[in-house]
């Protein structure tokens, strides 16, 4: 028998593969054995993953990708067709927006819908066509928490993530017939860049204790990691769980269990 959790010959499309659990979801993909393809409109970082990707004898391709663009979304999915067929779709690409109704713009919920959202929409819709005409494929969507339940100061961002659990569950029914699969993570707080960003801007000089207060918001005492994201994300493309469909997974520290 073959070890579990192989991907060898798949060819996956990891959305927002520049940093944080993109990256890390297109690092693990490539150690299991896919030729994964990094998209991100940060070519700079994206080309960090693949190079990492290709010293760890993994076999990567960064491709130039604003998701919530239509023509850059079919351009890469045309070059994805040009080495192969397109087997994975890992819907990594966000971004976040702290803010109630009343100190969010129009702008600031387009921005959200735009990426969140619609880049969903698109990639999936782009890859959706394609595996129903090569024999299905497995689509993974990154929600959140926040597309289950109310977080405060968070308005546009839960509207954004619970279109992305409703779309998720949506494709999965239409084309469970056709083998195409399609789950999401919803995970909590997770640490990444996005967070030290965010403090660093906010509490500077107060970084370490306003992340030990986020940190201990959760259950767990702790964030997630982008390594437990991944291994999750993997399981979902992996034929281990070729009996998985439409279903949101919490990967939350507790976070939902306690509420």
């Amino acid at each position: 028998m073959s070890a579990p959790f192989r991907l060898d010959g798949k060819i996956a499309l990891v959305t927002g593969a520049a940093s944080g659990i993109g990256a890390e979801v297109a690092r693990l993909l490539a150690q299991q054995g896919a030729t994964v393809f990094v998209g991100d409109i940060n070519q700079t970082h994206g080309e960090a993953v693949v190079a990492h990707i290709q010293e760890a004898g993994g076999t990567a391709h960064f491709v130039s990708l604003n998701v919530s663009d239509p023509v850059a979304v079919e351009t890469v999915f045309q070059q994805v067709d040009a080495k192969g067929t397109l087997n994975l779709l890992v819907n990594c690409a966000g971004i976040g927006f702290v803010g109630d109704i009343l100190a969010t713009t129009p702008d600031d919920f387009d921005r959200l819908m735009g990426v969140n959202a619609k880049g969903v929409f698109l990639c999936s819709q782009a890859a959706v066509r394609r595996m129903r005409e090569t024999g299905g494929g497995s689509i993974v969507n990154i929600a959140s928490i926040a597309s289950k339940v109310s977080l405060a100061e968070r308005f546009a961002y839960s509207a954004s993530k619970g279109a992305v659990l409703m779309m998720t569950r949506s494709l999965a029914q239409d084309f469970i017939k056709e083998g195409i699969r399609c789950n999401c993570v919803c995970p909590a707080r997770v640490h990444t860049a996005l967070v030290d960003t965010y403090l660093a801007k906010n509490y500077p000089g107060q970084e370490a204790e306003m992340f030990a207060k986020l940190a201990q918001a959760q259950p767990m005492g702790r964030m997630g990691t982008t390594t437990e994201i991944a291994h999750l994300v993997l399981y979902l493309c992996s034929d281990e769980a070729a009996f998985v469909t439409g279903v949101a997974y919490d990967i939350d520290g507790g976070t939902l269990a306690m509420r």
